[in-house]
């Protein structure tokens, strides 16, 4: 069964994933963001919706954790990764950018353990770390097992001229492509011919109107290379291919002597040309602009085609996908769609519950499992009691609700998410909102829901939803009712204040709400079918 885990990917690498279990891993690790994202969500007028969540919130900093993960490396018994971290530190000494390379190397040293044998890594990062990665990587996988640096060429044109900088355009990405050993997964994949090559080189035209070009046949080399010494049509040499098999040619009519040429040739039908075979600078696959019909609003979502590509060079029909950090969930959308396994791993429930979004929509029946989030309400609290914040988002998530600001918001506003719906009034579909206020503790008492019914008249907003982890007091419960109803404009009456559980929450049950506003949340288009050939 496919899996998303909620969880430190470090944590769920060692307790969930066997040894050599996975055919291929791609990892994109956020790395120096110091923004804080609009992820997956926009307001339905269309506006910037408030919901900042630090998603990917920049966490490689050096301190305990940091210094922790680095000793970690220094006893894991992979004494090229612990002399390397070593010596790493000591010429960049306590900063950031070595808590990244502590963090990442006992991460990859995990990676490595769960490949198999016959499998392959592709990391991504940008010219900031590569260097570091590359040779940290080396330290892993071994120098032999470099296969190749990748670039993605991400943009067109780009320039921070403007706000001083002095350097060239800052175009691509870079994805460092490994593997266990040499007998590893691998499917050719061919680009178009360039259609100036074939001008100038497929000039020629058969009998049966096929274009072809001539080829050389002689073999480089000589005898010191293998090549066999005989007679071609009269021309006596050192050639590519066995007598056998130049005779066989020459009965094909594949073989002659060009016209006004005095050496064999071979000729190569343009017809039969599978392209040119994918190289290592990837400047075909265009990034996600603000038009592109599978865009998400994730900040550093990267186009299902790069994924696709990917994973089918490197891994076939059945085969287990890996992707640790796995964001918006393109990695484990595209290994779907190409009919293979996956596990997904990202330490957000944010991110978790936007992913099953979007796989729902796109195949619609998947199924699949998520692990790490909370299924009981001894769950839940866990939850509560280790992370507030990341309790609010997976509560809000059980109501559809869009999250509401982060961790570095200020004061609270009363607001943890809000749910929009639309209400038809006098000819005219309006959108409106619900405040939704989340509560994971046990002291919970009716002025929280005086606090919330204020929240929603300042807010202008026409309902409220308080979600709590304990069960409302009876006076909790009567202020709600004092509020009343809000009515539609279709004749719909909902109470204008509403409290539900955690419990109720978990076995199905949802608030008594008008129907809801799906452009509050962008849309991953429906699979039809999966990607054909690949070029």
């Amino acid at each position: 069964m496919n899996r998303l885990y909620y969880g430190d990917n470090l944590d769920v690498l060692r307790g969930e994933i066997k040894d050599e279990s996975v055919d291929l891993i791609y990892l994109d690790p956020p790395f120096n963001s110091q923004a804080t994202y609009n992820v997956l969500f926009k307001a339905p007028s269309g506006e910037q919706s408030h919901a900042q969540i630090e998603a990917f919130e920049d966490t490689w900093h050096w301190g305990e954790s940091a210094e922790h993960a680095f000793d970690e490396v220094l006893t894991s018994g992979n004494t090229d990764a612990a002399e390397l971290l070593r010596a790493m530190r000591s010429f960049l000494h306590e900063n950031d950018m070595m808590a990244y390379l502590a963090m990442m190397a006992v991460r990859l040293i995990e990676l490595r353990r769960v490949l198999k044998g016959s499998g392959s890594l592709y990391l991504h990062c940008d010219p900031a770390a590569c260097h570091y990665l590359k040779i940290l990587l080396d330290s892993v996988f071994g120098v032999a097992n470099f296969r190749n640096e990748i670039i993605w060429k991400r943009s067109t044109a780009h320039t921070d001229a403007r706000q001083g900088s002095k350097h060239f355009g800052r175009l691509h990405d870079v994805i460092l492509f490994y593997t266990v050993g040499d007998n590893y997964t691998w499917n050719e994949l061919y680009s178009p011919l360039d259609e100036k090559y074939v001008r100038s080189h497929y000039k020629n035209i058969d009998e049966k109107g096929r274009a072809f070009q001539w080829d050389n046949l002689t073999g480089p080399g000589g005898a010191a290379k293998g090549n066999a010494f005989y007679e071609v049509l009269g021309v006596e040499g050192y050639w590519r291919y066995s007598k056998e098999k130049m005779e066989r040619l020459i009965a094909e009519g594949r073989v002659a002597i060009p016209p006004n040429g005095t050496t064999p040739r071979y000729k190569r039908f343009l017809d039969e040309s599978r392209g040119t075979a994918l190289q290592s600078v990837w400047d075909d696959l265009q990034p996600l602009n603000s038009q592109a019909r599978e865009r998400l609003g994730y900040p550093t979502q990267k186009p299902l085609a790069l994924m696709e590509r990917i994973i089918s060079v490197s891994s076939n029909e059945g085969d287990i996908v890996l992707d640790p950090f796995c964001g918006c969930g393109t990695t484990v959308h595209a290994a779907q769609k190409l009919d293979r396994q996956w596990i997904g791993i990202d330490i957000t429930h944010l991110a978790i519950s936007l992913i099953e979004k979007r796989l729902n929509d796109a195949f619609p029946g998947i199924e699949y499992e998520v692990h790490g989030t909370p299924k009981d309400l001894e769950g839940a609290r866990d939850l509560a009691q280790r992370d507030k914040y990341q309790f609010q988002w997976w509560a809000v998530s059980l109501v559809k609700a869009v999250p509401f600001a982060g961790k570095k918001k200020g004061a609270d506003t009363g607001i943890d998410g809000l749910i929009y719906f639309k209400d038809f009034r006098d000819g005219k579909v309006t959108t409106k909102k619900v405040i939704v206020s989340v509560k994971g503790g046990e002291n919970i008492n009716v002025a929280m829901i005086r606090d919330l019914a204020h929240v929603v008249d300042r807010e202008k907003a026409k309902m409220g939803l308080f979600i709590t982890l304990s069960e409302p007091t009876d006076p909790m419960s009567k202020e709600a009712l004092k509020e009343g109803y809000f009515e539609t404009g279709s004749g719909g009456k909902y109470l204008k204040l509403q409290i539900v559980t955690i419990a109720a929450l978990l076995v199905g049950k949802t608030p008594d709400l008008p129907p809801l506003d799906a452009t509050a949340f962008a849309k991953a288009a429906t699979e039809t079918k999966q990607q054909g050939t690949l070029l």
